[in-house]
């Protein structure tokens, strides 16, 4: 695995037991369950549940995620801009956070979008590709696309590596 996080069979029985709902929202996520221990105090985030973002690849090097337009519409009945830019940055934070390893954490210090189409149905891919994985710094783009494979919005983020507490 290319990760900085060992797999060892996943996650022990107690802290399954005691954490069971983290876990079911991690497989919920798409999550692959090496990866379930590196999260399984924190979850994916309440954002990434209510905007029904799920993981299908999850590298430092790449991740790709999808969610659904419904429920991510604008007044106008179009996929809100802002919903592809939490997309592209959460795909770029995960993408970065794994990058980082243990002991440390990413940190979101620019993101930036440029929305190519609309889409007012269906699911929304996100696709975030390494442009630099740094010790310090990482660069991630990010680009969306509809069912089709049509791009419609393309980000790049940077997220800054640091040391735990």
């Amino acid at each position: 695995m290319s990760d900085k996080f060992t797999p060892d069979g996943g996650v022990p029985e107690h802290v399954q037991a005691s954490a069971g709902a983290t876990i079911a929202e991690l497989v919920d996520a798409g999550v692959p369950e090496h990866l379930h221990r590196w999260l399984v105090h924190t979850g994916v985030g309440p954002l990434v549940v209510k905007m029904g973002i799920v993981f299908s690849e999850m590298t430092p090097q790449r991740i790709v995620a999808s969610m659904p337009v419904e429920g991510n519409t604008q007044v106008a009945g179009i996929l809100h801009g802002g919903a592809h830019v939490v997309l592209a940055e959460t795909l770029g934070s995960f993408a970065a956070a794994l990058h980082a390893g243990a002991g440390r954490h990413a940190v979101g210090i620019e993101v930036g979008a440029s929305h190519h189409r609309s889409v007012s149905s269906g699911l929304v891919t996100g696709t975030a590709t390494a442009i630099q994985l740094g010790q310090s710094l990482t660069v991630h783009e990010v680009v969306m696309t509809d069912d089709e494979g049509r791009r419609l919005s393309t980000a790049r983020i940077t997220n800054m590596i640091r040391d735990n507490r």
